[in-house]
């Protein structure tokens, strides 16, 4: 059964790259332009792994980690953070909201290959 991946991204760029490249080795994509959009999407869907950026409009990925965390159904799915913040207090917030993991911007393929297959094989 293919795992589920959702991407939350507002740039239509990166989440083309990330979808492309997780497509590719068979898992479905869910892509949304930001985190409003991913906490419509979420409960209604059986998401495997989520992948966010923080910075988007609406609501943030700081934002969006938080209300997965408090969902009861949710707050076991893994999340990693893709984003070009790279300041130690960006990455550390995010943790400690509840990321499992971040990865900073510009990233190579195989480190996105790489840290989803460590939550999804």
């Amino acid at each position: 059964m293919k795992k589920t991946i959702m991407v939350a991204d507002d740039s239509p760029i990166i989440r083309k790259l990330i979808t492309f490249s997780l497509s590719i080795k068979g898992y479905e994509i869910i892509s949304v332009n930001d985190g409003m959009e991913a906490l419509e999407i979420l409960p209604r869907e059986n998401i495997d792994l989520l992948i966010t950026d923080l910075n988007m409009p609406n609501v943030d990925g700081f934002e969006l980690i938080k209300a997965v965390r408090e969902n009861d159904e949710l707050k076991h799915t893994p999340i990693i953070v893709l984003s070009n913040l790279s300041e130690t207090d960006d990455i550390e917030r995010a943790l400690q909201f509840g990321a499992d993991s971040y990865l900073i911007k510009p990233f190579e393929q195989k480190t996105i290959l790489n840290e989803v297959s460590k939550y999804l094989n």
